[in-house]
């Protein structure tokens, strides 16, 4: 068995100091007052121990297969560098986000053909039976203007290849874009093929006229996931009327709440309420919308995603705990237990107690950052780093 001995253990409740941590085979076995009989003895050093990062949303793995619109790399080598880099996030399970979009308006992506998300999930659901180094997930993103997602996402989930849906509406003067300034400002920045050629006036028209995937649709395929163990999240919601809505599909998860006042209706409703940490470290939404800060000290943000930039997770909760008082350990469970409790996990997964999986992170503070020195996903060392001045 391991023991991890001199380390500030952050369970779901507190802070333990004082105990070994023991481990066995890929699960923690418990604690005791000392590290005697160990067959191998990690060292802490007054280091915390917290659980491994579980990130519900991320589109990173895109920036690694396709760095260029033009310059697509072979997709094993890109994800296998991905998670080489995720290792210094501390993430020790993915789940990988790729959308499913029907237009360009926001820029091509060779990653969002049906064919290649695809090929992505077929990667992912086979990667664990060869070498790997952490836990890959595939959470498929669906732009309900895409009626032909109706059957890929059915298809996906009788075959078993993904793990997270989320419904998205990208459409402008609601959600994420109800600011249409800002909307004009964000798909200009993409170069997208459908603002050439039809111009922002046509860009408006065509979203007035495009056909959605049916409420019907989305509570059906709703329900399959369920049937599945498989948790279902809604985008960007703005509205109660929108909140009412999907919590008769039977949706799970609140993305990215645009205002307050809805984040606190969805919690209180019963969702998860996901937001950003990169939203944190900048100090708000690069769209204008919610803080994620300020979600989280009014009680209303249960889970914490990298959405774009992975290494975001582990410094907010370390900024949100030493610049605004929030306990540790609530603010580790929201990149841990609580995410692992909305994906239906936390029977393995998200905390450190007896019998569950040991991905755990060994975390120092240099420089006023927080850095991670250890860590292990299935009870074996993946990283191991030391710094040096």
């Amino acid at each position: 068995m391991i023991a991890i001995k001199n380390g500030r253990i952050v369970t779901p409740e507190r802070v333990i100091e004082n105990k070994v941590l023991w481990i066995k085979d890929d699960r923690i076995f418990g604690f005791s007052d000392n590290s005697l009989d160990a067959d191998k003895v990690i060292d802490a050093h007054g280091r915390y121990i917290i659980p491994g990062i579980i990130d519900v949303h991320s589109d990173k793995i895109e920036q690694y297969i396709a760095p260029r619109p033009t310059s697509q790399m072979d997709f094993e080598f890109g994800l296998k560098v991905c998670e080489r880099d995720l290792l210094g996030a501390g993430i020790t399970t993915m789940y990988h986000s790729l959308s499913l979009f029907q237009d360009e308006i926001f820029g091509k992506s060779p990653l969002r053909t049906k064919e290649n998300v695809q090929s992505i999930a077929d990667l992912i659901a086979g990667i664990h039976l060869r070498n790997h180094l952490i836990h890959h997930r595939f959470h498929l993103r669906v732009e309900i203007d895409n009626l032909e997602a109706y059957d890929i996402v059915r298809d996906m989930i009788e075959q078993g290849k993904v793990h997270l849906i989320s419904f998205m509406d990208h459409t402008p003067g609601q959600g994420q874009y109800r600011d249409l300034a800002i909307y004009a400002d964000t798909i200009s920045k993409y170069n997208g093929k459908e603002i050439d050629t039809l111009g922002f006036d046509g860009v408006i028209e065509y979203h007035k006229n495009k056909s959605m995937l049916s409420f019907e649709q989305l509570k059906e395929l709703t329900e399959l996931a369920h049937a599945k163990g498989i948790a279902v999240a809604s985008h960007d919601d703005d509205t109660d009327e929108k909140l009412a809505v999907n919590k008769k599909i039977g949706v799970d998860i609140s993305e990215f709440p645009i205002t307050m006042e809805v984040a606190k209706s969805a919690k209180a409703e019963g969702f998860y309420t996901t937001v950003g940490s990169p939203n944190i470290l900048r100090g708000g939404s690069h769209t204008g919308n919610m803080s994620a800060a300020d979600a989280i000290l009014a009680d209303c943000a249960d889970i914490l995603c990298s959405d774009y930039y992975p290494a975001a997770i582990l410094s907010s909760i370390f900024y949100m705990h030493e610049k605004h008082g929030i306990p540790l350990p609530e603010m580790v469970n929201k990149a841990s237990l609580n995410p692992a409790r909305a994906t239906k996990t936390a029977q393995d997964y998200g905390s450190i107690e007896e019998g569950k999986k040991a991905d755990l992170l060994i975390v120092d503070e240099l420089d006023g950052y927080p850095v991670i020195t250890h860590m292990l996903v299935d009870g074996k060392t993946t990283s191991r780093i030391e710094y040096r001045r």
